[in-house]
């Protein structure tokens, strides 16, 4: 469609309609200016009449005023108001009739100025009527100038108002439509309805415009469209997070509930497991020189090596573990860091409130300590004392070899039982750095090397969450009392004590020696140093073995040592070595239950 210029055919109305009113205008200035003599020329014509009529009673005088009445009549009839008369613009038939009474009067003047009155009063009529033509004449053209006048006008202003009607038109049906057609439009854009209809034009402005707005209405939709899916974008991560948060909530409450121990460890990574669709999730726990602790979810972990993901557990430089998964589907990255920093510090919340129950323990074993010296330990020498002082005393005649057996009994058991008491004072008295069992193990075998050359060796493999605060005492008592009968009775030169946990997840504490064997522990089978030995064990719901170092006290078999080593593939693989047994000597096992259940579920 061939495009015109809205503006250029506005000006054009415009200069049409400015040329014509001019036009109009200079027409009638001109026809004024030249009416403006018509009056005068005939009042000029009129007066030509009253003095014919005043020279024909001259024409009888013969006087010389009469000589005077001619030339102002010639004055008149020659006078500039009716010189036009004669002019170009003038109309031939005034220019005839004013030469017809020029002529006529040249014959009325020679009649006057023959004094023929008769003759001249003959003509006068003749000569008035000449000139009564000339004044119609004259009145007709000036009469037709105001007509033309009139009808110039008439005619000027129905063009201007047909061309304006035309332009009106015009304007309604090419302007104003399409731009009510733009401003409906730009309504129907306003309430975020983005399909319009734009008018067709034919002009370059409308249609500049029409592109324009049609233009802003579809980037007006893109960005409302990428708008809505932000929106919906941003609502939908609001309320994965929202789920996230609660999530995590939810399990934050779980894991510091109750005691923070396997049963709720798992119970967090199966909520995690279920809630991320994933196929396999772990999670392992390490501590300095300790074995992992491996918490697996419902379904396991696989056997073959398979890529997995990993999430560190670090708290400040300390790296605790990690929690490793196997997902088909790309994890969760912030759930899963967010996850393993709660798991972190549930685990260092945790393991800080241990220390603080094992230092309460400890602060209240030290008031016992020193609470059992005051008052049991001062009546314990206080009854050695007395039985030296009755076996002294004591009649040779009253002595018997009952009673002196009885006495030795006495003193034996006094004896034994200070120095049972003086053992769990120093047990009771340890100095540690840190509140844990194995720093309680190293500061008790550090006070027993102290007191003997025998090589003590402690190998210990147990994390902290394994044990309670309160089963630390009768493991410490017990293995004290086990070293300690090592160092008297079973002259040894090596005692190892082993800490760890079995496949079957029973925790085991044992001291071998090689010594004589196993043949005094028969011998002092009815000390009741074994006797509280086997009751603190059962209140540990566990049992105390005694065996002979080269066997194993559960199923007689070759002890073995079971150490768990991590690939570079993530996988865990367990390797079996022999463990380098004594040749000789004893050993007393520890086995009681962990307050966690096996790493294998």
């Amino acid at each position: 469609m061939k495009q015109g210029s809205l503006t250029s055919k506005i000006l054009g109305v415009m200069l049409v309609l400015i040329l014509l009113s001019s036009s109009l205008a200079i027409f009638a200035i001109i026809n004024l200016s030249y009416s403006l003599g018509d009056a005068r020329a005939i009042n000029a014509s009129g007066s030509l009449r009253m003095q014919s009529y005043r020279l024909m009673f001259y024409a009888n005088s013969g006087s010389e005023d009469a000589q005077e009445k001619i030339v102002e009549f010639e004055a008149t009839l020659h006078s500039e108001a009716l010189q036009p008369s004669t002019g170009w613009l003038s109309p031939q038939k005034i220019t005839d009739q004013y030469q017809l009474v020029i002529d006529k009067w040249l014959v009325m003047k020679y009649y006057i100025e023959q004094e023929n009155s008769r003759d001249y009063a003959a003509s006068l009529k003749d000569f008035v009527d000449t000139i009564d033509l000339l004044v119609l004449e004259m009145e007709h053209h000036a009469a037709f100038k105001l007509r033309l006048l009139a009808a110039s006008q008439i005619f000027g202003l129905g063009l201007m108002l047909f061309i304006a009607f035309l332009a009106v038109r015009f304007t309604k049906r090419k302007v104003v439509v399409p731009l009510q057609q733009l401003m409906e439009s730009a309504n129907t854009i306003s309430k975020g309805n983005f399909e319009i209809e734009m008018p067709e034009t034919e002009y370059i402005e409308l249609t500049a415009l029409t592109h324009a707005l049609q233009k802003t209405a579809k980037e007006l939709a893109t960005l409302y469209g990428n708008l809505e899916s932000q929106v919906t974008e941003k609502t939908l991560a609001l309320t994965r997070a929202n789920n996230e948060l609660a999530f995590l909530y939810d399990n934050l409450l779980t894991l510091n509930a109750n005691k923070l121990d396997y049963k709720a460890l798992k119970a967090v990574l199966n909520q995690l497991k279920n809630y991320e669709s994933l196929d396999y999730l772990r999670l392992i726990i390490q501590y300095p020189e300790q074995e992992l602790e491996i918490i697996q979810a419902d379904g396991g972990w696989p056997s073959d090596p398979v890529a997995s993901t990993r999430f560190q557990l670090q708290f400040e430089q300390a790296d605790l573990g990690y929690l490793e998964l196997i997902s088909a589907q790309e994890p969760n990255t912030a759930l899963f860091n967010n996850f393993a920093i709660m798991l972190t510090r549930s685990i260092v919340i945790h393991n800080a409130t241990e220390q603080r129950q094992q230092l309460a323990l400890m602060e209240e074993r030290g008031v016992i300590a020193r609470e059992l010296h005051d008052s049991l330990g001062q009546v314990l020498s206080f009854l050695k004392i007395q039985i030296s002082l009755l076996r002294k005393n004591l009649d040779y005649s009253c002595r018997s070899p009952a009673v002196e057996n009885q006495l030795t009994e006495i003193n034996e058991g006094v004896s034994t039982a200070y120095v049972q008491l003086r053992e769990l004072l120093s047990t009771f008295r340890l100095t540690i750095k840190e509140p844990n069992l194995k720093n309680a193990l190293e500061a008790m075998l550090e006070q027993l090397r102290t007191k003997t050359d025998i090589q003590i060796n402690l190998d210990y493999k147990l994390a902290p969450q394994w044990l309670e605060a309160k089963q630390h005492i009768h493991i410490l008592q017990i293995t004290r009392e086990a070293t300690l009968n090592a160092i008297k009775h079973a002259n040894a030169s090596i005692i190892n004590i082993r800490c760890y946990k079995d496949d079957k997840g029973m925790v085991n504490i044992s001291v071998s020696d090689n010594g004589i064997g196993i043949g005094y522990l028969k011998e002092r089978d009815q000390h009741f140093g074994i006797g509280i030995m086997h009751e603190r064990a059962s209140k540990l719901a566990g049992y105390v073995v005694f065996s002979s170092n080269s066997k194993s006290p559960v199923d007689g078999q070759t002890e073995v040592t079971q150490q768990t080593q991590q690939t570079q593939s993530g996988t865990l693989t367990t390797t079996i070595d022999s463990e380098q047994s004594l040749p000789q000597g004893t050993k007393v096992t520890l086995i009681f239950p962990s307050q966690q259940e096996p790493a294998n579920g």
